[in-house]
């Protein structure tokens, strides 16, 4: 079995730094096929450290230049109007109105704008927004019940009592907290029992706040923390697993002891997961028998597998960026070389295939199966008059494994 211990992670290097006039964001966005998801200063066993890399893939949350992503630090109201409006997507609820202190070239002004019209920020008497007020924890949750139209189905204060510091929630914020607690958005570290309402919530906080947000709303799924304040569940939450980047997927190749293809052809091929890949726990993630489904493509000197899809053996599917390392090995197919002991055990490509008939004069191998079913009459006219073809001659066994390039996520059901 594979574990989890042996996963290698790298850092991602591509981010995008949001300019406005004359100011820097203080806080960046990626798009979320280039995100950052490991940072310097988030450990892998930090309390909030899969809350921060499932919304960094999301492009929700994005770290800083220097590679960190400041967990401590507050956040302001108006870099959660950015964080909100990036992580849901809802319809206008009310009509827009101008804050006195927010003017139209502030770098959030948008984003404020957005997030008061969906219901998830108000402003202050005076239609004051106060954008650079750093946002208590309480006002994070109120803002995420209210976004999100929750309100409790149990006794509030019944509900509240299972915070230690219950008495120090303000009045118009018990209701909606009430309501975040039952549907498990609220998470309390180091200790479950303390809510610390009135505390200025860090940047790791609102992560793991908005992330579970997200799970109460199907948007994601659930992460095993036991920080997670759970409120007279007896049902277990699904767990998800972050697979990082740079995890080996051992896979096997059961038709072939040997694939060719030439170094220009791009042929589809559908590899098997040969053993589990577990965690720490014995969880596993993927069952030997899933499939990763991709292509062979030429790639500098050779031919590289680049996975597409994993499908697991329970019927889930997830988009998967990994890949072989380039294969390089070739065999020579000289003229007059007999056909039978260079399909033995082997599937073509087919232009390997084309090649291989034209060289040889052997028109059978045009019956052959070819990878992907594709016809290659067509292209044995490419190969006429020579003498001799190197193809590219791959061990399944050993040149397709392949690692992970972008954190995976994946959820144990």
């Amino acid at each position: 079995m594979f574990n989890l211990n042996r996963w290698q992670s790298r850092t991602a290097a591509l981010m995008a730094l949001s300019v406005t006039v004359g100011t820097v964001a203080p806080f960046i966005t990626a798009s979320p096929s280039f995100a950052q998801t490991t940072f310097s200063d988030v450990s892998s066993n930090y309390w909030a450290a899969q809350f921060i890399q499932q919304l960094s893939q999301r492009g929700v949350i994005a770290g800083f230049p220097d590679g960190s992503f400041r967990p401590e630090e507050p956040v302001t109201r108006a870099q959660f109007a950015a964080m909100v409006n990036k992580a849901f997507q809802k319809t206008q609820q009310r009509s827009p109105i101008s804050f006195t202190d927010v003017p139209s070239n502030y770098w959030a002004s948008s984003a404020i704008g957005q997030a008061y019209t969906i219901g998830f920020l108000s402003g202050y008497p005076g239609n004051r927004f106060e954008p650079n007020q750093a946002i208590p924890r309480q006002q994070v949750l109120v803002s995420l019940a209210n976004g999100l139209e929750y309100s409790p189905t149990g006794n509030t204060e019944s509900t509240l009592q299972y915070f230690n510091d219950a008495s120090n929630i303000a009045s118009y914020a018990r209701s909606p907290i009430a309501a975040a607690t039952e549907k498990q958005i609220v998470v309390n570290y180091p200790n479950v029992k303390f809510l610390n309402p009135t505390a200025t919530a860090t940047r790791a906080q609102v992560a793991a706040f908005i992330y579970q947000a997200l799970v109460s709303s199907n948007q994601a799924s659930a992460i095993n923390s036991p920080y997670v304040v759970a409120v007279g569940s007896t049902t277990p939450t699904p767990v998800a697993v972050t697979i990082p980047q740079g995890t080996a997927i051992p896979v096997k190749y059961d038709k072939a002891e040997k694939i060719l293809v030439t170094k220009d052809e791009t042929a589809p091929l559908t590899l098997t997961v040969s053993q589990n890949v577990v965690t720490q726990d014995g969880s596993v993630v993927i069952p030997a028998g899933s499939q990763v489904i991709g292509q062979l493509k030429p790639a500098t000197g050779g031919s590289q597998f680049i996975a597409e899809k994993l499908v697991l053996t329970s019927g889930q599917e997830y988009q998967l960026n990994a890949s072989s390392d380039v294969i390089t090995k070739t065999e020579r197919v000289n003229k007059g070389t007999s056909t039978g002991s260079i399909i033995q055990n082997t599937v073509l490509g087919a232009g390997a295939a084309a090649a291989v008939s034209a060289v040889t004069g052997d028109r059978a191998i045009a019956t052959e199966e070819v990878l992907g079913g594709a016809g290659i009459g067509a292209l044995v006219g490419l190969f006429f008059g020579r003498n001799s073809v190197d193809l590219i001659a791959i061990d399944p066994d050993t040149d397709l494994q392949m690692t992970i390039n972008q954190n995976l996520f994946v959820s144990l059901r």
